[in-house]
């Protein structure tokens, strides 16, 4: 099956769902009567038992909801699973899914507002990161509250960039000249394979962040233009494939990364197999477990005037419409979000680290009051000063967050740039006529979708 069929089967599922979804919610109604008078349970998709943080949460949200029991199947978000409950009216009370897919489901009726939600429950919006609201905002209404930010910065191999003679400075964003020629000394090339990556740029997943570099988006603030082919993507995308040529294409550089073990004990920073390149926050955590005495070095990835910026991603909690207790479902995601719920993982979480031996490098939210407390009242130093440093400049990070506006074809419109340059990488395009391309397929979804 091609992606595009995919993407056009999902968009004409999810275009039914107006229909399905009204009978469906009509025939919620007894269901929810009979629920109250024989006892409640919450059902929820897409969240599944996870790590200490999520089940610690987890933990204290079922405490609030009043007696009511939890069904939580494990297993994450699928959208074609979503969309099959949703036809044949068996639709959960609360769903966990990136941020990204919101704009779709919200556009067709799938999610409810939480306007009533946050004042029932007390909600105050303006404790959550504008950006990660941006992302789970469509046409003015709120349809989701986001967890996680897991902003992005520069990892930088100190021991690889003091071999290849290469300054911190020269590991920067800022000029991309300057740091084409630090990737062209970092990098590695023996008989004709690569053996060390200088910067790898990460794309295509953190396509939109150089974009950003210019001040620019992928979408328009509305989420009803795409702007894939603009000059600022065209030069965002040259200079990134630029970096990745200088390996000797993409082939040579994908066949070296996938021999890492970039989750191990031998990562590429133990194994000196990468110079830099731009990663979600949690990584450093990964670090902190399995290389405490790494030697890295923590950057902010700057635009082209030099000022920090970072991109989001994340999951949030919805209410999918015909939800049986879209009460109960409000108060397990303002449990799930709250600040005391984050700031007592976040002590589980420290202890935990203390008891292994390892770093504990924090816990970043969209919740911004959240945030401040768990560094004001848990974090302390591990005494490990580059984990300590990179702690000090996550914490900072998420005030220079962005993401991309919500959009009723969002998914469409991150596969389209996706396959674009994927497309590019493959030697099968230039990057404007790819961008071309994937301008004209997002453009349609998003006409379709609206």
């Amino acid at each position: 099956m091609s992606i595009r069929w995919k993407r056009g089967a999902l968009l004409l599922a999810v275009a039914t769902l107006g229909t399905v979804l009204a009978a469906s919610f009509a025939s919620a109604q007894p269901t929810e009567r009979a629920s109250m008078a024989g006892g409640k349970t919450l059902n929820i998709y897409g969240f599944g038992p996870g790590d200490d943080v999520a089940n610690g949460r987890a933990e204290i949200a079922a405490k609030a909801l009043g007696g009511a029991s939890v069904d939580n199947p494990r297993g994450s978000f699928n959208d074609q699973a979503f969309l099959t409950r949703l036809a044949s009216g068996d639709v959960p009370d609360v769903v966990y899914m990136s941020r990204d897919r919101i704009g779709t489901y919200a556009a067709r009726g799938a999610l409810l507002p939480l306007a009533s939600c946050l004042r029932s429950e007390s909600i105050d919006r303006k404790q959550y990161r504008a950006a990660a609201i941006a992302e789970v905002t469509y046409k003015g209404q709120l349809y989701a509250l986001p967890e996680f930010t897991n902003q992005i910065t520069i990892i930088v191999n100190n021991d690889v960039a003091k071999a290849a003679g290469v300054s911190l400075a020269d590991i920067s964003t800022t000029k991309w000249a300057r740091l084409r020629q630090a990737n062209k000394k970092m990098l590695k090339i023996e008989n004709g394979k690569v053996t060390r990556i200088g910067f790898d740029p990460k794309i295509p997943e953190f396509f939109p962040l150089w974009v950003k570099w210019f001040g620019a988006d992928l979408v328009s603030k509305d989420g009803l233009k795409a702007q894939l082919n603009t000059k600022q993507a065209v030069a965002a995308l040259e200079f990134t494939y630029s970096l990745i040529r200088d390996h000797g294409g993409w082939d040579r550089f994908k066949a070296f990364r996938d021999t890492f073990d970039f989750f191990g004990t031998r990562n590429p920073v133990v194994a000196n197999q990468m110079g830099a390149w731009p990663f979600e926050s949690f990584y450093y955590n990964v670090l902190a477990d399995n290389s405490p005495n790494a030697d890295i070095t923590a950057k902010y990835f700057t635009n082209r005037k030099g000022g920090p910026i970072t991109l989001f991603a994340g999951s949030g909690w919805a209410i999918p419409r015909g939800s049986k207790d879209p009460d109960l479902a409000c108060k397990w995601m303002k449990a799930m979000t709250a600040v005391n719920t984050w700031v007592s993982v976040a002590k589980d979480r420290l202890n935990l680290r203390r008891r292994q031996g390892r770093a504990f490098t924090g816990i970043y939210t969209a919740n911004t009051n959240a945030d401040r407390k768990v560094f004001e009242d848990v974090y302390q130093a591990s005494g490990k000063k580059q984990f300590d440093d990179a702690v000090k400049l996550l914490v900072q990070a998420p005030r220079y967050g962005f993401s991309l506006p919500s959009s009723p074809a969002s998914q469409q419109l991150r596969q389209a740039y996706i396959d674009a340059i994927n497309r590019v990488l493959a030697g099968q395009q230039t990057p404007r006529v790819a961008l071309d391309q994937a301008q004209r397929e997002a453009q349609d979804a998003i006409d379709k979708a609206k």
